[in-house]
């Protein structure tokens, strides 16, 4: 069924109420006796960490499953179907170059696949090596934007659409590295379960260079943990934007991308959803990409995701709470949101409150199943085999600094709660710097 129209009007208001509303919850019970303050987070822990725990489990006992579909397909599936590749690149001189002839070199048949790279306003050497690949790859399509054209990111990628005319689309981002055969197995896995999207598995390759990409490299084995028990249990599985293959049907049927938010891969995510298309999850092969190696690029990137990952609650939640959702999604999507949006609001204004009062904070058992889920998920991702760079080993130093890591967003969501209730918005592509290293 089709999108009706959303243009994401009142995202302040919007934002403004469900701050209020964390606020008070989360400074409420700080006014009951003890212990019937603690009542409302130990039954919200209780319930919240049984379904968690369910979707971990879920998704460690299906990596088999999943592993052994996406290895047998690649010798069965005669009839490929003609494939766009695109990726939207700003100021993309290290990296461009090695994409393209990495994509030149993939095997699939080159009749069938179509390389497009959308120039978008660079202002480095990005523009002069395109112009120099073109003359050597004849299924190299440049499609050139000016700096100052709107839309950001999800306007490159619609205006690459409209020159496009294949049955798939698979987007990756101008540092996307990969195995040659990652076509072969990809597009026949699509196919196979029927999916309307397919996200790979983002393995970090510098995971090496120091602590803060080596927890990035957890990070991303954890979240397809995670996936892949919201897959099995028929929840809610999202687009990471990097590694995403796209039936191009069910993407016009959503419209193409939204123009107006800062993360176009979780907002797709919802639009597939309420449209009918499922989204799969592949662990192996999956897309590398460098993990950002200072904090404040890190900060400014989760920043920017967390505002798209509440942008879309906001814009959709009409939808979302409509029959369009079958109850398996309903309350996977009402459990993940409180866990990774609402907990941290609420867990900030139980702080400043105990703070202030000098009672005792009463949103800690929430935090200790979020963080102990978490933990259960890092262990069983990089436990597991996988192609690709090597995800660190789960030794106690490591679980134990990547489960600190994750504490960054119980800063960085309330931090921009509070920017988007109080400061009006206004749409820039802020791209993460990438060293082609």
């Amino acid at each position: 069924m089709a999108i009706p129209s959303v243009n994401g009007g009142h995202r302040r208001s919007k934002a403004f109420l469900f701050l209020i509303c964390c606020a008070l919850a989360g400074s409420l019970p700080h006014c009951m006796k003890q212990p019937q303050s603690f009542f409302p987070a130990l039954t919200l822990a209780f319930l919240l960490g049984i379904y968690a725990f369910r979707v971990v489990l879920r998704g460690r006992s299906n990596f088999k499953n999943l592993l052994t579909v996406s290895n047998d397909i690649l010798e069965i599936d005669d009839d490929l179907p003609f494939v766009d590749v695109i990726v939207s690149a700003r100021d993309e001189e290290a990296v461009v170059g090695k994409l393209v002839q990495r994509l030149a070199a993939m095997q699939y048949p080159k009749e069938k696949i179509q390389i497009c790279i959308i120039d978008d306003g660079s202002q480095d050497k990005t523009s002069l090596i395109l112009q120099e690949l073109n003359k050597q790859f004849s299924n190299l399509k440049v499609i050139s934007r000016s700096r100052k054209s709107g839309g950001g990111k999800s306007g490159a990628l619609n205006q690459a659409l409209k020159k496009v005319h294949g049955e798939w689309v698979f987007i990756l981002d101008a540092d996307a590295d990969f195995n040659d055969e990652i076509l072969l197995k990809l597009v026949p896995f699509a196919k196979e379960g029927r999916w309307a999207a397919v996200q790979l598995r983002k393995a970090v390759v510098n995971s090496q260079q120091n602590l803060l990409t080596c927890c990035q490299a957890m990070e991303m084995a954890m979240d397809t943990v995670i996936q892949q028990g919201r897959q099995s249990i028929g929840g809610v599985v999202e687009l990471r934007g990097n590694g995403a293959l796209l039936n191009r049907q069910a993407l016009d049927k959503c419209g193409g991308f939204n123009e107006g938010t800062v993360t176009d891969d979780l907002d797709l995510s919802f639009r597939f959803l309420l449209s009918g298309g499922l989204i799969g999850i592949l662990w192996d092969p999956p897309v590398y990409e460098e993990g950002v190696e200072t904090l404040g690029p890190l900060m400014r990137q989760r920043k920017r995701w967390a505002e798209g990952g509440l942008q879309r609650f906001f814009d959709y939640w009409p939808l979302l709470i409509s029959r369009r959702l079958n109850s398996a999604q309903h309350l996977d999507l009402t459990a993940f949101f409180l866990l990774q949006y609402v907990l941290p609001v609420i867990s900030f204004f139980d702080v400043i409150t105990f703070l202030i009062t000098k009672t005792i904070p009463v949103y800690w058992p929430l935090s200790i199943v979020a963080f102990s889920i978490s933990g259960l998920a890092f262990f069983s991702g990089c436990r597991r085999s996988s192609f690709g760079p090597k995800i660190p080993n789960p030794t106690p130093f490591h679980l134990i600094i990547s489960i600190i890591y994750l504490s960054h967003w119980f800063f960085v969501i309330p931090l921009i709660t509070i920017k988007m209730a109080f400061i009006p918005k206004k749409l820039v592509w802020v791209k993460t710097m990438h060293k082609g290293n």
